[in-house]
């Protein structure tokens, strides 16, 4: 799996409200668990964000990620801010932001802090190269948690899928993710972000790409 393939998911298909894509969200949540791409985004904030620090949460779903940092207390919710092309959610804060459309069609709102869980891997590197021109200025840290592509991990999905009893659509678009991810210094190198940055990337064994990015 040396060369990214980046398909549709089945889930980007369906209405939100969808009962299938419910199901499926829910089958994320076990995902994100096993993979502990939450507790690790946590553990970042508490050791690099700073009270006060807006953070702005591009590709948030049903906002489940961000709603912990707010009972976490890592966050307030006037500072919170999401991305999605989805409505917001009912359960999302009232004094927390959240804006619904096109994430290439209207500036990212500044923010100290930029999150994307299980996101990134969707787009192809042109996307992903604009994206990471459009950073903003104010920008001081990027969490991305992404699937880690190797073969070992499309064997282990597989297992998970069928221990877990996952929806369909969760079995066939975790193949597609994996096979979307990233390895190595490909995310920072296709964000092209590089200069100015202190990069750190690390893969873990249960099918996670982390990478941290600290503005020198």
């Amino acid at each position: 799996m040396q060369q990214r393939s980046v398909q549709p998911e089945l889930l980007e298909t369906l209405p939100h409200d969808h009962p299938d894509a419910l199901r499926s969200r829910e089958d994320l949540l076990t995902v994100n668990a096993v993979m502990g791409n939450h507790r690790w985004i946590a553990r970042m904030l508490r050791r690099h964000a700073r009270p006060g620090w807006r953070i702005t949460e591009i590709g948030a779903g049903d906002g489940a990620l961000s709603l912990q940092l707010v009972r976490q207390g890592l966050c307030q919710q006037a500072d919170l801010h999401a991305f999605d092309l989805a409505p917001r959610p009912a359960t999302w804060p009232s004094a927390a932001a959240w804006t619904q459309g096109d994430l290439f069609a209207q500036p990212l709102p500044p923010s100290q802090v930029l999150i994307a869980n299980l996101f990134l891997h969707h787009f192809q590197p042109p996307q992903l190269l604009l994206l990471g021109s459009r950073i903003p200025a104010e920008t001081k840290v990027i969490l991305a948690a992404e699937p880690a592509r190797y073969r070992i991990h499309t064997l282990l999905g597989r297992l998970l899928c069928s221990l877990a009893q996952f929806h369909y659509i969760t079995r066939y678009d975790m193949q597609v993710s994996i096979r979307a991810g990233f390895r190595r210094q490909e995310l920072p190198n296709l964000l092209g972000i590089e200069t100015g940055w202190e990069i750190t990337v690390q893969e873990t064994v249960f099918g996670g790409y982390r990478m941290m990015a600290l503005r020198s």
